[in-house]
Order: C-alpha cells, then sequence, then structure tokens
C-alpha cells in the first residue's frame, strides 16, 4: 500500500489530523494497535480551547459539539473558604471554553472519517515507523497473522506518551524534560448534576479538589490523593466526605451525591521531548509532551500541533514548500512551553506539596488573594485558561 501520510495513533489528534488532510486532498491512513471500542471506552478530560473548537468546524466534525457542549464564560477559584470567580469571556474580549467530553470528540471525528471515506486500521500489531531519515520512509505492522507494509512521504506520530514513535527517535538526539509531583488525582465520574454550571478549582489545607462536568446529567470530580494511594481504599461514601471537606460550605452543601461510575487515580507529570520533527516524522500531541490536567492543556496543545502540522502538510503539497514543515517543530514548542509553564503554575498554585508544609500554604493563600484583587493578574490566567493564539 501506498498513501502520502501515515499516521500511528486513531485518538483525537491523529484523528483530527487526518480529517483535515483528507478534506484538503492529501491522501492518509491511520494505524492503531487498538480497538475502536477499547478507545471508546476511555474516559478523558473535556475542556476545549476556541482553536480547539474552531478546528473541529473546519474538520466538519463540529455540529455535535455545538448541540450538546457546554459552553463556558468563566470559573471559580476557592481558598480560604472563599470563593472568586473568573470572568473568561470579560477579561479576554469574549472567549470562553467549551466543556466537550473526549470521547465524544473522538466519536465525532471516526464516525465523520467513516463518512467521508478515511481509511482507519484497528488492531494493527508492531506497528513500526522505517527510513523516516531518508526520502521513503515506511511503516510496517501486523494484522490476521501477516506483515503489511505502508510507503509514505511523511509519518505522523500520534500514538502518546507510551508509543512507538518517540520510541523510535531516542536514539536520534531527542532531549527529554520532565517534573514528576508528589500526589495523584483520584476521580470519579457520577450520574448526578454538577454542583455548579462552572468548574471550581479548591485549594484546601487538606489538599486539592476539581468540581468538573460531562454534562448537565453527569458529574467528573477530583481530590488530591498520595502516589501511592490505591482507588480500593476509598469507598464512594469516603470520596463525597473528602470532596466536601475542601470546598466552601455553600458549596459543599449542594454536592449531590450518587454511586460511581469509574474511579481511578492519575498521578502527575510535566514531560516536554524536544526537537519534535526528526527527518519526515512528526511528534504530535501526548507522544512530545504531557501537562499536569490542571490547566486543562493536555488535548488542547494536541490540536495546536496538528494545526501546525497540517499547515505544514498542506503548503507542501499545495505549495510545494518545505518552510512550514521545517518551522513545525519550532513554532509547536513555542506553544507547548507556554502551556507547560501555565499548568506548572496552575498546579502549583492549588495543590498542597508535603515538602513546603503550613509557609507553603500561606503563600498559596496569598498568591490566590492577590489574585482575586488584581484585574491584570486575573487578566494573565484568563488569557492562558483560554488558549493563547496559534
Amino acid at each position: 500500500m501506498r498513501t502520502q501520510v501515515v499516521i500511528i495513533g486513531s485518538g483525537p489528534s491523529g484523528l483530527l489530523l487526518g480529517q483535515l488532510l483528507t478534506n484538503a486532498g492529501i491522501d492518509n491512513v491511520v494505524l492503531d494497535r487498538v480497538s475502536q471500542d477499547y478507545i471508546l471506552g476511555r474516559i478523558r478530560a473535556g475542556v476545549l480551547e476556541e482553536g480547539m473548537c474552531q478546528l473541529l468546524d473546519q474538520s466538519g466534525a463540529g455540529a455535535r459539539m455545538h448541540r450538546e457542549g457546554l459552553p463556558h464564560d468563566g470559573f471559580e477559584l476557592t481558598f480560604s473558604g472563599r470563593r472568586h470567580r473568573i470572568d473568561l469571556h470579560g477579561l479576554t474580549g469574549g472567549k470562553r471554553v467549551m466543556v466537550y467530553g473526549q470521547t465524544e470528540v473522538t466519536k465525532d471525528l471516526m464516525d465523520h472519517r467513516a463518512a467521508t471515506g478515511g481509511v482507519s486500521i484497528y488492531e494493527a500489531e508492531n506497528v513500526a515507523p522505517h527510513d523516516f531519515d531518508g526520502a521513503s520512509p515506511y511503516v510496517t505492522y501486523e494484522k490476521d497473522g501477516k506483515t503489511h507494509r505502508i510507503d509514505c512521504d511523511f509519518i505522523a506520530g500520534c500514538d502518546g506518551y507510551h508509543g512507538v514513535s518517540r520510541k523510535s527517535v531516542a536514539d536520534k538526539g531527542l532531549e527529554e524534560f520532565e517534573r514528576v509531583y508528589p500526589f495523584g488525582w483520584l476521580g470519579i465520574v457520577s450520574e448526578v448534576p454538577p454542583v455548579s454550571h462552572e468548574l471550581i478549582y479548591a485549594n484546601h489545607e487538606r489538599g486539592f479538589a476539581l468540581c468538573s462536568m460531562r454534562s448537565t446529567t453527569r458529574s467528573r470530580y477530583y481530590v488530591q490523593c498520595a502516589l501511592d494511594d490505591r482507588v480500593d481504599n476509598w469507598s464512594d461514601d469516603a470520596f463525597w466526605d473528602e470532596l466536601r471537606r475542601r470546598l466552601p460550605a455553600e458549596a459543599a452543601e449542594k454536592v449531590t451525591t450518587g454511586p460511581s461510575i469509574e474511579k481511578s487515580i492519575a498521578p502527575l507529570r510535566s514531560f516536554v521531548a524536544e526537537p519534535m520533527r526528526f527527518g519526515r516524522l512528526f511528534l504530535v500531541g501526548d507522544a512530545a509532551h504531557i501537562v499536569p490536567p490542571t490547566g486543562a492543556k493536555g488535548l488542547n496543545l494536541a490540536a495546536s500541533d496538528v494545526h501546525y502540522l497540517f499547515e505544514g502538510l498542506q503548503e507542501f503539497y499545495g505549495e510545494k514548500s518545505n518552510a512550514a514543515i521545517d518551522a513545525y517543530s519550532q513554532r509547536a514548542l513555542a506553544r507547548v512551553w507556554k502551556a507547560e509553564r501555565f499548568s506548572w503554575w496552575m498546579t502549583n498554585t492549588m495543590h498542597r506539596f508535603p515538602e513546603t508544609g503550613r509557609f507553603g500554604q500561606r503563600m498559596q493563600e496569598a498568591e490566590l488573594d492577590y489574585l482575586s484583587q488584581s484585574e491584570a493578574a486575573s487578566r494573565s490566567l484568563a488569557e492562558n485558561y483560554v488558549g493563547l493564539p496559534y
């Protein structure tokens, strides 16, 4: 088989890139080692920047997001028993975010790809990129007991932190930067109405908490926990009790409890691998960078990578120019590091760090108090939260 672009990974970034390429008349094949059902069974984040929403519209897969998604004009910070709203819409000149689950984004992109004739190959084992340092790269994989080969012009590695793409360039000058945080997030999903129509980020002496949602009837809640904690240690009742302890009394009283339909503990890390281009192989999304979820940047950073790479490929095929492809890594990383900084700041401001003790807690409260009184500080937070321009 031959195509122009092989995309390894069929998460949102791979599918979004594939659809943009298909719309532009650029042939592509998407490969994934797991099944569609497995991918759609993963529950992930769901706060979308305007840039991500615009890319979904550009791909043609944004209609259901506009029907069912929840536009948010702000969110709340709570600390020292106080509540302070960040007016995203007012502070950024009319920008907002959209709450719409990553699983739903993936499903919309899968459905649109199938409707427009895109080629996707699932349960492809032992996927491997080859000869991407030269002019004739190709990808091999195994399926149904046979080895297959796809020749191509370019390879997009959209296969996540544990995927083969970054592993394939580990010995080619890749530099990695990492910060592992000394805690995790215990999260649950429950079929209950959210405590507020906007997200609540809580700083508390007992630890961080987040009140989020996937819809008007499905809530997603988190509490900071120890890295070595176990889900088995937390009954649903214990989780709800701890969540309410970390919220101001007015918010805690409005929490509707119910059985969890998903419960898990996620570690937090900041990670960047650079460069993001190796010959004709490009790293995209989680293959190149991870952010702690505090700033809601993971999926959105993957979308900005897709934007820069699509621009480069479109220019290469349409104008026979390498300029945008050659600039891909530099352009993507400039935005990546700004989002990493913001996510790092949000994480350091909102969480309890064991090594800083009571002094650290008071410093966080002072920072949040300043933020609540300074329009300039609030505007900076809002501008980063809604997403910096591409």
